[in-house]
């Protein structure tokens, strides 16, 4: 398995048509609102995974019930109900997928042709199981779990080796040292500008507004996009920062994520002034 995913990783063969799929997603979600609220913004957490449980729970649960006697109805239900949740599942996935990295995508788009065929098969079973073809019902249950549970199996590959949809910004935090660490004079810091500074080898951003001062991780949570080059803008009088890559926007004063592709927080760091010097440790 290993080997089958390093060559899907590397099929460039793929670029093609995941690039046509990507620009096609793009001229559709135009609307930056309608993309926030598909990436889980709203919800500080990605959307898809939480949607996924849906069609994954209900079918699962059709594969036990085929498998005991007095449950025809119970799995037609259950089936519909599969089929029904995985469209928001895979609408919100498209809308992930097409910010990812072009390796991500790949095995991405092949997650996706897979849940697609379940999503088929499983409509089919539900067709056959309305008009009373039960056996057929099963079979073609029976072969979309196979595929979803493939579709799983890459959609893990996604999340646990390729960090697609994680917040890639919090693993710095085990790099830095417990106890308050200096980050830089007060005085030194010009008012609402991004400043870098570095903390244990770990790249920190710092703002800082009259006597307010925010430390947070450097590196973006979407694809570690470096922040101190991005850009200050204020939402609703509120200062934020633009991550140059892709785009994802957050408040500088708390962290949160108010614009995607990224969907979780910004990591801040605990701050003080001591004697003129800004410090910061762990949250």
């Amino acid at each position: 398995m290993r080997e089958l995913l390093t060559r899907i990783e590397r099929a460039s063969r793929l670029d093609r048509l995941g690039d046509s799929v990507q620009r096609r997603v793009m001229s559709i979600m135009r609307a930056r609102r309608l993309r926030d609220a598909l990436h889980g913004v709203w919800l500080g957490h990605p959307l898809h995974p939480a949607l996924v449980q849906v069609p994954v729970g209900a079918w699962t649960s059709v594969a036990v019930l085929d498998l005991l006697r007095g449950q025809r109805r119970a799995a037609t239900v259950l089936t519909g109900v599969g089929v029904a949740g995985a469209v928001p599942a895979a609408i919100t996935g498209l809308n992930d997928w097409a910010s990812l990295s072009r390796e991500q995508r790949r095995v991405g788009l092949v997650h996706a042709v897979a849940n697609q065929i379940a999503l088929v098969l499983y409509a089919g079973s539900f067709a056959a199981r309305l008009t009373g073809r039960h056996g057929a019902g099963r079979g073609l249950a029976y072969l979309g779990f196979a595929a979803a549970s493939g579709g799983a199996y890459l959609g893990g590959h996604l999340a646990y080796k390729q960090a697609a949809g994680v917040n890639q910004a919090v693993p710095q935090l085990h790099r830095i040292s417990d106890g308050w660490h200096p980050v830089a004079d007060l005085t030194s810091l010009p008012e609402d500008q991004l400043v870098s500074r570095i903390i244990d080898d770990v790249r920190v951003l710092v703002y800082r507004d009259g006597d307010d001062i925010t430390v947070m991780l450097e590196r973006c949570a979407h694809q570690n996009g470096p922040l101190s080059e991005g850009s200050l803008t204020r939402i609703e009088g509120r200062a934020c920062v633009v991550c140059p890559w892709h785009g994802s926007t957050f408040e500088l004063t708390n962290g949160e994520a108010v614009h995607g592709p990224a969907a979780t927080d910004q990591q801040l760091l605990r701050s003080r002034v001591v004697d003129g010097m800004v410090q910061a440790q762990l949250p």
